[in-house]
């Protein structure tokens, strides 16, 4: 399903800025199961509404000086950021009206950004503030798109040696790969009924939790799943997530993270969660959702049990193991910090 159907299929509610789920008002919350447990801050951010708007968040991530940077696509604040006690900083960016991905990467200890904009069409690598090094365009080069409009990149993963992995998954749902200067390598995946096809390209990631044999992480967020392939593109394997819209893969240790933007069986509905694997790609948390059950090494069908998130897009677990959840389509509201309970 691509962007504009996405905002066909729900509509924004009129909450504003400051909403708060009715659950978190009346209860003192733990979220999860197993050891991978949080209670909850509604309102971390510190940030003044009327001067700091937020629109859809959409991704967050940590620089190398402890701040949280959050992208958002309200055009008099693209980014904005925080410290970890949700005090705003600073903010920059006004040129993204369609800002979707965000990427950190630390480049020879420098570190920068890639931001991908779905009405733009592009992907824009820029310093920690904004400062723009490179932008790339549509990929001609694959010889699979004619215009730009059939290009709507959603997530950057950048390896070790620079390379670029660009995932178009609101377009035609290949992933782009180039070197460190933007020369085009290859392309695979793409809508179909293989394997190695996905279905709503949503997020990438590297998995470099295997030091010796790093792979690629790629979300099929329609088909409740995330896929595993070489970094060269060739197909690996599936994990099926039944339930869950997953958005990007977010490796922290031996833990991959991901908020789900809804539950499968309660669709437009506001019935996100935040599902955690462990090394071994099993579920052991879902947060504000059902408790994993395996009787295989398929999940149950998962779904959210409580209404703490409506459309969570993106998660950030900084360097003490706290969580951020950004959200997308819901009330314009500012994301919430998870700490973990013991």
């Amino acid at each position: 399903m691509h962007r504009k159907d996405f905002i066909k299929s729900t509509s924004l509610g009129l909450v504003g800025a400051l909403y708060v789920p009715e659950v978190l008002i009346s209860e003192k919350v733990i979220l999860g199961q197993n050891n991978k447990r949080y209670k909850i801050n509604t309102k971390w951010s510190k940030a003044d509404v009327a001067r700091y708007p937020v629109n859809d968040c959409h991704e967050m991530v940590q620089d190398q000086k402890g701040r949280i940077l959050l992208l958002t696509n309200e055009t008099k604040n693209n980014v904005l950021i925080y410290n970890k006690h949700g005090k705003l900083l600073d903010t920059w960016g006004t040129e993204y009206p369609g800002a979707h991905g965000f990427t950190l990467f630390n480049e020879n200890g420098t570190d920068t950004l890639f931001i991908c904009d779905n009405n733009r069409h592009q992907v824009i690598k820029t310093t920690i503030n904004g400062r723009v090094l490179l932008t790339l365009d549509y990929p001609k080069e694959t010889g699979m798109y004619t215009k730009p409009d059939e290009y709507i990149p959603t997530e950057t993963a950048i390896a070790a040696n620079g390379d670029i992995y660009v995932a178009d998954g609101y377009g035609k749902d290949f992933i782009i790969q180039y070197d460190l200067n933007g020369k085009y390598i290859r392309h695979f995946g793409g809508r179909g009924t293989e394997d190695k096809h996905l279905l709503n390209a949503h997020g990438v990631c590297i998995d470099t939790r295997n030091n010796k044999n790093p792979t690629l992480i790629v979300c099929s967020r329609q088909q409740n799943a995330f896929k595993r392939f070489t970094m060269e593109g060739v197909y690996l394997e599936t994990i099926s997530l039944p339930g869950a819209w997953v958005c990007r893969p977010v490796i922290k240790g031996e833990y991959l993270y991901a908020a789900v933007l809804q539950s499968n069986n309660n669709q437009w509905k506001q019935s996100g969660f935040v599902t955690i694997l462990d090394a071994n790609n099993k579920v052991v948390s879902n947060l504000a959702g059902t408790e994993p059950v395996y009787k295989g090494n398929v999940p149950d069908e998962m779904f959210q049990t409580d209404k703490v998130f409506q459309y969570p897009h993106d998660v950030c677990i900084d360097d003490e193991e706290n969580m951020y959840v950004a959200q997308w389509n819901s009330g314009k509201t500012y994301p919430y910090k998870l700490e973990p309970v013991n």
